[in-house]
């Protein structure tokens, strides 16, 4: 089997899929940076990003896949889960060679998941859309940090960018250590200091350098809210962790 090394980038994966036809690899694995460590010492191939055979692969996806199925793909890559870019070259080849649409043949084990591992992904997002909470800084710029279990940041962006159009905001995935920052233009993906934001994050003074002075009046209020809403004769822990799970409790606002 030969080992196909490439950046874990989804440029990168198309790269890797248009290169495993271009040199005929027939019994592959591609593998992502963080397995690779375990193969220092293995021959293999190795890709270089490549934007031109990246919008080949997705132009040819085009043609015989729907808008909703190469959004599944992207779902997909998104899963992070193991092996899921050898799952995603076998549903492409499939694809490629099928003379009817691949994607709804539920019976084959790579469609399949497609439709279930992107489904399980958009899941997320929904949550994520439902559970972020912002904080405001001195430079009047909102930020929220969130802990997905999928790296659904990517899908989260037309929704605040619609949401919160004119106003600046930054959403934090802390356990992927990377940044969305709107400037009330366009998004870019940034670096910030992950210790400082986290403890800026769970500070409730509003009076450090970070927070808007009001801000501590703001999250008592929510708190307050959410308190006076609460009736504890109708209490149903079990519901309510079903609705809202305790993994996302940590950068609520209202659990705190």
């Amino acid at each position: 089997m030969t080992p196909v090394f490439y950046d874990g980038s989804y440029d990168g994966l198309l790269t890797a899929i248009f290169e495993i036809y271009e040199y005929k690899i027939v019994d592959f694995n591609i593998m992502p940076p963080h397995q690779q460590a375990n193969s220092l010492f293995t021959q293999g191939h190795v890709v270089e990003t490549n934007k031109e055979k990246a919008q080949r692969v997705f132009t040819k996806l085009e043609q015989v896949c729907s808008p909703a199925a190469i959004q599944n793909i992207f779902a997909v890559y998104l899963s992070e889960l193991p092996d899921m870019e050898n799952g995603l070259m076998r549903f492409v080849s499939k694809a490629l060679k099928s003379t009817t649409p691949y994607e709804h043949n539920y019976s084959d084990p790579d469609a399949l998941m497609l439709k279930q591992v992107s489904r399980k992904v958009y899941k997320e997002r929904h949550r994520m859309e439902a559970f972020v909470r912002f904080k405001r800084t001195k430079d009047d710029i909102y930020y929220a940090i969130i802990e997905p279990t999928y790296n659904v940041l990517p899908l989260l962006l037309n929704h605040f960018k619609n949401r919160y159009a004119d106003q600046s905001w930054l959403i934090y995935d802390a356990q992927r250590r990377y940044a969305a920052f709107y400037n009330q233009q366009e998004v870019a993906f940034v670096e910030v200091e992950h210790a400082r934001l986290l403890a800026s994050y769970h500070s409730n003074t509003g009076n450090d350098e970070v927070h808007e002075e009001l801000e501590a009046l703001f999250q008592n209020s929510w708190k307050t809210y959410f308190k006076s809403v609460n009736i504890a004769a109708r209490k149903n822990t079990k519901l309510h962790i079903q609705h809202m799970p305790k993994r996302y409790w940590k950068y609520l606002v209202e659990k705190q």
